[in-house]
């Protein structure tokens, strides 16, 4: 006899791994928000929430990389991972763009606007 592969879309499953939860009303978590694990997984803990600090136990990942990961929709990887951050075992942070790292204005640029406001 061959056991029946797992079907990861079956409904019934998503409904147990989330505890009947569908929505996530934290907007903190979007696919780019990486995932930090701030200890190891806890005897008794849930499947799922023991291979997210797994995966995110050395460096951080993002959100759609743990959905891709697990081979669960991110709708149900956001609840799960909102769960493991308010206990206190994952802590969540965006990335940072190029953009928004520390930018120093030219202080000759700076001092040439100054000029011409004066001029004004």
């Amino acid at each position: 006899m061959n056991p029946r592969p797992l079907d990861f879309d079956d409904p019934d499953r998503l409904y147990t791994v989330t505890g009947g939860r569908s929505r996530v009303d934290d907007d903190d978590l979007d696919l780019v928000t990486l995932v930090v694990a701030e200890n190891d997984p806890a005897p008794g803990m849930q499947s799922e929430h023991v291979a997210i600090l797994r995966l995110c136990r050395h460096e951080p990942v993002a959100v759609v990389e743990l959905s891709s990961h697990l081979r669960l929709p991110v709708s149900v990887v956001k609840i799960l991972l909102l769960d493991l951050r308010d206990t206190g075992h994952l802590t969540v942070r965006h990335p940072t763009s190029a953009t928004a790292v520390n930018h120093q204005a030219d202080l000759e640029t700076l001092k040439q606007v100054l000029v011409g406001l004066e001029a004004l």
